[in-house]
């Protein structure tokens, strides 16, 4: 099970940081990564890493701004949301692949946890 956590009201220039803590079994050698969906739009790819964290892979709007970092020993990976903008406003999903590489597709990814709301005020 992954459980995502950290999301919150924040003001446009804010930052936030997310949590997806998993239980039940080990992720340390799984690719893991970062979804989100506004409403009214598709589910969209945020960020991902490898297994070993020594690949990093983010979404273009995002470059710049957020980071995502994984702790094997916990069993954890994060996102640090910094200078978020009100377009950032979105459910925010974990996910967990079965490779130890980034998929190419989200579909890859095998394993969701629940969102966590992130909203960004102007």
């Amino acid at each position: 099970q992954l459980q995502a956590s950290g999301g919150g009201l924040v003001q446009a220039g804010g930052s936030l940081r997310l949590s997806c803590a998993a239980s039940g079994r080990t992720f340390s050698s799984s690719a893991r990564g970062w979804f989100r969906q506004a409403p009214g739009k598709e589910r969209e790819f945020v960020a991902a890493i490898s297994w070993n964290g020594g690949t990093l892979s983010y979404a273009e709007s995002v470059k710049g701004r957020f980071t995502i970092s994984r702790d094997n020993a916990k069993n954890t990976v994060y996102l640090q949301m910094d200078s978020l903008k009100p377009e950032d406003t979105a459910v925010y999903y974990c996910a967990a692949s079965t490779r130890r590489t980034i998929p190419t597709s989200g579909s890859d990814f095998g394993f969701w946890g629940q969102g966590t709301q992130v909203t960004v005020s102007s």
